[in-house]
């Protein structure tokens, strides 16, 4: 429902900066299905078509499992992505859009938004703050799944500029802009009120505290990684992601032949 339909609601209290979100929340082998804290929505933000479903689609799979309502907010249209033979450069942010849709529905989301900023030129403006902030004033969830804003020497294909930009303009949007009733008045105008995130939870972080058993929902991680078909045709996707979730899920101390995502988790409210 849209948030002029809910009527006015008080200004959400201020929290502290990101910078001191900060007390760490370390959860090994979380069971979203066990804890009570499963979130009602999530929203989860990335730079491009394709991101979310490397970095956290088990994660929310499980998530959509467990009920919480998942909204998906792409940056860009990745128009500056493999364009697949016979497919005209112009027409690849189309291509790339609809990929993302049939993705998002092989974890259970329907919401998917872009805001057509440009592929490999994001920047951390106002003007992407704002909409960033209008997107989680619309969509009130309690956690944000975004990109790291700090650089992985370890791989360093994580850090497009583009992730690290969306990652900070993320994090900035959470704190202070979505909360601050007197940031982004237009927004106000557009019956946007202040709403304050409980929980970010970062991927591909260097310094991960939290990791997601995604053993059960790994299928549905392929498959939507292969709905990105122009993007990974070529790819031979088990023995990519395998190695990786297998990997992460021993580094987060679960046993040989799980599998799992690892994301660095703050409190934000």
């Amino acid at each position: 429902m849209p948030a002029a339909a809910r009527g006015p609601r008080r200004p959400a209290r201020f929290a502290r900066p990101v910078r001191s979100l900060l007390a760490m929340i370390t959860i090994t082998g979380m069971d979203l299905r066990a804890t009570p804290t499963v979130p009602k929505r999530a929203l989860v933000v990335s730079a491009h078509p394709d991101d979310v479903d490397f970095g956290a689609a088990g994660t929310v799979a499980r998530l959509t499992g467990a009920g919480t309502d998942v909204h998906y907010c792409i940056v860009t249209d990745g128009d500056a992505g493999e364009a697949p033979e016979g497919v005209a450069r112009a027409d690849v942010g189309a291509l790339r859009q609809a990929e993302q849709r049939a993705a998002a529905a092989a974890v259970g989301v329907e919401d998917v938004r872009f805001l057509g900023y440009p592929d490999g030129r994001l920047e951390v403006t106002l003007d992407l703050r704002r909409d960033l902030s209008g997107v989680i004033r619309e969509v009130e969830p309690e956690v944000v799944i975004c990109q790291s804003p700090e650089r992985r020497w370890d791989r360093v294909f994580a850090s497009h500029p583009d992730h690290l930009a969306a990652g900070e303009a993320t994090l900035q949007a959470v704190y202070p802009d979505a909360r601050n009733p007197y940031a982004h008045p237009e927004l106000a105008g557009r019956g946007l009120g202040p709403h304050a995130v409980k929980e970010v939870w970062v991927m591909a972080h260097p310094q991960a505290n939290r990791y997601v058993d995604i053993s059960d929902t790994y299928d549905a991680k392929l498959a939507a990684l292969r709905a990105h078909a122009s993007q990974t045709g070529h790819v031979d996707l088990d023995a990519l992601i395998g190695g990786w979730t297998g990997a992460t899920a021993l580094e987060g101390g679960l046993p040989e032949g799980r599998r799992a995502e690892a994301f660095y988790t703050c409190l934000s409210g």
